[in-house]
């Protein structure tokens, strides 16, 4: 097991410069609609009826959205009845919100506030030995690269259909988080272009469906704006 993360780190670093690879290799966020949006749907693990519920909180038709459900934990522990895929990162999450562990479920929507466009690229390798090979890449707007250290965020989740484990909506259920900050250098050449890389290992949580992960991941600013969000998808 002690070989299975510079494994997939050495992976990573070779598709990352083999473009034609990566696209066959993985799935990626390249070529999707820019989303304006980042909403999250926080959901008590003790509220079974909150996860049928088939008329969930969800985006409106402004722009795209990425959109993530979260399971907290909640009062009735391994009993709960959404106990396997609830996690503590639900509650860092909430905690950093600064909001309390809802009793059934909560909403919080965040709009992109970057006047320019920043590129943001997510992408995922193969499953291996329960973990996933996922990246995040960060190119700021000229205009705002003096807003950083930036600081990403990047959840692989289970994309459950519509009907699928008893709900009767479309969900993106969060399964495991990275979190890391950027400093303001990353200056790589004459013509001044910024971007910061991270390249992980993630752990595929027990139960996941591999062939249903995907990633999602944001970044803030230093004043903690969302300026850019991406989820990946598979062609």
């Amino acid at each position: 097991m002690k070989n299975i993360a510079p494994a997939l780190t050495s992976l990573l670093l070779a598709l990352s410069s083999a473009p034609g690879a990566w696209a066959q290799a993985s799935c990626s966020s390249d070529g999707a609609p820019r989303p304006v949006w980042v909403f999250e749907r926080f959901i008590n693990a003790d509220c079974e009826a909150c996860w049928t519920d088939p008329a969930p909180p969800a985006p409106s038709a402004r722009g795209q959205a990425v959109v993530l459900d979260w399971i907290v934990p909640g009062a009735l522990g391994d009993d709960a009845p959404l106990s396997a895929a609830a996690t503590s990162d639900a509650l860092a999450r909430l905690e950093t919100l600064a909001r309390p562990v809802p009793a059934r479920t909560d909403v919080h929507i965040a709009a992109l506030e970057s006047a320019a466009p920043a590129q943001l690229r997510v992408a995922q390798g193969p499953p291996f030995n329960d973990y996933m090979g996922a990246s995040i890449t960060f190119t700021p707007a000229r205009a705002a690269r003096q807003h950083g250290p930036w600081r990403f965020h990047l959840a692989l989740v289970e994309s459950v259909p519509a009907g699928a484990d008893g709900s009767a909506a479309p969900r993106n259920v969060v399964r495991n988080m990275l979190l890391g900050a950027w400093d303001k250098g990353g200056k790589l050449s004459k013509t001044e272009q910024f971007k910061q890389q991270e390249m992980r290992p993630v752990r595929i949580p027990e139960g996941a469906k591999p062939e249903r992960l995907r990633l999602v991941g944001w970044v803030q600013d230093a004043q903690g704006r969302v300026v850019a969000a991406a989820q990946s998808r598979c062609q």
